[in-house]
């Protein structure tokens, strides 16, 4: 993987703060496209095999969540 010449900020706080919010952000983004890609008729494999997981990684994060809002996954 290569690196990213990054300009850091002085104060570690700051650098921290970014890694949060940059990781909330990707998590939101991923709610949403497996959200999206269910609702496309995806089924957990191929959801899984797009985020680099195993399907049993991506059924535990989502299905709860995916349920209690009336979104299905399809079973093949």
């Amino acid at each position: 993987m290569p690196t990213i010449d990054l300009d850091l900020p002085r104060d570690p706080a700051d650098g921290l703060a970014a890694a949060v919010a940059l990781r909330r952000l990707a998590d939101q983004l991923e709610d949403a496209d497996v959200e999206r890609a269910v609702r496309d008729g995806w089924t957990w494999s191929l959801v899984a095999e797009a985020l680099g997981v195993t399907r049993q990684a991506v059924h535990k994060k989502h299905a709860k969540r995916l349920r209690a809002l009336g979104v299905e996954a399809v079973r093949r």
